[in-house]
């Protein structure tokens, strides 16, 4: 069962990625300046927000693998609007596309980030789902290379300013074919592991037991250390997000590499593929050391990766905002897991209120593209940087047990 599952993250990972390489690609083929080519994260994001606690709901009540079926299925109806999106070849219908995508991964996330957890020993629980987060991005290190090639190898070419609406149509829509068929091919691979997952569907692994109360959704998230968990997962998925989706575009500037799309869209992957490391690796570090200090400790390295990246230029800049990927490497997991400790039946619910706070994604990219139109993408680097300030405080809270002294309310 664990390889399955480990599957899935490298499905979602390998997915998600791929909107990095699109938003070099939309900026172009739509003349958006960062705010607005933004909410592609934010469209992606929102999904969290609207479909998370349904996802809960509906896990707690069927299990998680009957879960993992539908949160496969609508995550290759997503991937499949990309078609009629890039035939059109219109901004909304990739915004559309990317929604439905997002929340079929949210309801794969619910779903696969606590059952991981459970599939063995409670003690090995941060370490087992760092291992997992580790094949996650495995997929986002492959990703990057996939969108390069294919959806950037012809470059970011921007229209004619001066075609007229039917040339411009007719160009936007040649040029945006190039960006559906690698997710056709993500979605027929897709409905293969659903079927693979509906097979599996009768074995009675994590369903919430008969007969035992379930607190509110609103007294369980003012459990302290669900609910600065929650906020932790809100701010690193915020500065993740922020960073890749800046990243091309970033190494592209002069003050840093000056390199052209298809090269900066490689590069990608380090930053990707050093998260992939640090999981490897960390899985092993979460054995021998207490969980909140390997996440402060990642948390303030990579604040300090963004703001020397942020001061610098050229070689030492890239490589600096590079190397966050290796600090987010445990940071997703750590949390997570940190987060829904002790909740015990209320597992499904309690991942469901953290994985809406993974629309995150979807509001400080935003704030980070609108702070880049305004002062530029180098001092942007500092609203992640904040972000990551937090976590390590939320790591040194749950180190020092101070998450767990009371609740914000009464849980009953």
């Amino acid at each position: 069962m664990v390889p399955l599952v480990v599957m899935l993250f490298f499905a979602w990972g390998f997915a998600t990625v791929l909107v990095d390489t699109l938003i070099p690609k939309l900026k172009a083929l739509f003349s958006l300046d960062y705010t607005e080519v933004m909410l592609t994260q934010f469209c992606f994001f929102l999904a969290y927000l609207v479909v998370s606690l349904p996802a809960g709901a509906l896990i707690a009540r069927i299990g998680y693998l009957r879960g993992i079926v539908a949160g496969l299925l609508l995550m290759a109806l997503g991937c499949s609007f990309f078609s009629p999106a890039a035939m059109l070849g219109v901004y909304p219908g990739f915004l559309l596309a990317l929604f439905v995508m997002a929340a079929g991964i949210t309801t794969l996330q619910v779903a696969a980030n606590p059952l991981i957890a459970i599939l063995g020993d409670p003690a090995r629980s941060h370490s087992r789902l760092t291992f997992a987060q580790a094949f996650n991005s495995l997929g986002t290190t492959i990703g990057p290379f996939v969108g390069a090639f294919f959806i950037l190898g012809n470059g970011s070419a921007a229209p004619d300013p001066n075609l007229a609406p039917a040339a411009l149509a007719a160009f936007r829509s040649a040029e945006a074919r190039t960006i559906e068929g690698p997710f056709l091919v993500i979605a027929g691979g897709l409905v293969l592991l659903a079927l693979i997952f509906f097979f599996l569907r009768r074995r009675k692994i994590g369903a919430v037991r008969e007969g035992v109360p379930a607190r509110s959704d609103w007294a369980l998230f003012l459990q302290p250390r669900l609910l600065f968990g929650a906020v932790s997962i809100f701010t690193y998925v915020g500065a993740e997000v922020s960073i890749g989706s800046l990243m091309i575009n970033y190494l592209m500037l002069g003050r840093t590499l000056a390199l052209d799309a298809p090269t900066a869209g490689k590069l990608l992957s380090l930053y990707w593929g050093g998260a992939m490391v640090g999981r490897f690796v960390g899985s092993f570090v979460l054995t021998r050391i207490e969980a909140g200090t390997v996440l402060a400790a990642c948390a303030i390295g990579a604040a300090s990766l963004a703001t020397i990246s942020a001061l610098t230029s050229g070689l030492v800049a890239a490589a600096a905002v590079l190397a966050i990927g290796l600090c987010n490497s445990i940071m997703f997991p750590t949390i997570f897991t940190l987060a829904i400790e002790r909740l015990g039946d209320d597992t499904p619910r309690g991942s469901g209120l953290l994985c809406l706070a993974i629309v995150g994604g979807a509001i400080i990219p935003v704030i980070t593209g609108y702070t880049a139109d305004l002062v530029g993408l180098a001092l942007a680097l500092f609203v992640p940087a904040i972000c990551y300030l937090w976590i390590a405080a939320y790591g040194t809270l749950a180190r020092l047990g101070i998450v767990d002294r009371r609740a914000l309310a009464p849980t009953t």
